[in-house]
């Protein structure tokens, strides 16, 4: 069964689609609601911080994953945390970070969003990124699908575009940028511009064309990355592990290896 499966009518995958974003957008108030106040931040077992706008969010999208398609299992990053991951992957689930970016936004810098994937095969089928603080939407559902939405501006299609010829920009992530191992890809390689950005909405920049490259060689989980890169891969852009070969979903520990997001054509 592929994604129309979950909905009924000759416009499925857009319904899904939609209701996602509708989902990402109240769980983006959610999560201002707490960012415009004082809040504390406490740590989970591997010293990665969470804030009461992490656990809000993640209750408000689970609860209505479960109304949208109560058929699809969600894996969602704070009942990991709480409870251990899943022992089998199922063929189709739901990878939710509901506040990827928990560091920026303690900093209060805006550079956190809400990521719902849906992976399909052990590959991500569709995808929603919200930026909250930006005010900006970013999602698709299947080739070709990729959108922008811009505060109340109507949705626009977006691309990645073709590396400069004098050089690629890369964006990264904020607390790798003086990383050993960037540092060393890096060298002799043609780099342009860097751009520092602390969560997914990376995938988004590439997808919309505003950037070429992000690499990341730090660990991430498979809920960090579903649904930027059905964006990304959506628009035209890819994500391939350093090592070779396609970044896959469903692994027992849903851990992900290094990886490298490119945009429209790998410069190397």
């Amino acid at each position: 069964l592929m994604i129309a499966a979950l909905f009924q009518g000759p416009d499925m995958p857009h319904s899904l689609r939609d209701e996602l974003i509708a989902v990402s957008r109240e769980a983006g108030a959610a999560i201002l609601n707490v960012y415009s106040r004082d809040f504390e931040a406490s740590h989970k077992h591997d010293r990665s911080p969470v804030t009461e706008a992490d656990t809000a969010a993640e209750a408000l999208i689970v609860e209505a994953l479960g109304r949208l398609a109560p058929d699809v299992p969600v894996v969602a990053e704070e009942q990991c945390a709480a409870n251990g991951v899943p022992a089998d992957a199922a063929e189709r689930f739901f990878l939710v970070d509901p506040l990827d970016g928990t560091k920026e936004f303690i900093a209060k810098n805006g550079e956190f969003c809400v990521c719902i994937g849906l992976v399909e095969d052990g590959r991500p089928a569709m995808g929603v990124l919200h930026g909250p603080a930006r005010d900006v939407i970013y999602a698709a559902h299947g080739p070709g699908t990729a959108l922008r939405i811009r505060g109340a501006a109507a949705a626009e299609r977006i691309a990645p575009r073709a590396p400069a010829s004098d050089g690629i920009d890369v964006i990264h992530s904020r607390t790798n940028a003086n990383s050993r191992r960037l540092a060393e890809y890096f060298e002799g390689r043609p780099i342009r511009k860097r751009i520092s950005c602390g969560s997914a909405l990376k995938f988004g920049v590439l997808a919309a064309g505003e950037a070429d490259l992000y690499p990341r060689f730090g660990t991430t989980m498979e809920w960090d990355t579903a649904a930027g890169q059905a964006i990304l891969e959506a628009a035209g852009g890819s994500v391939v592990r350093v090592a070779g070969g396609p970044l896959a979903y469903g692994k027992d520990d849903l851990k992900n290896d290094a990886f490298l997001a490119w945009g429209a054509k790998p410069a190397w």
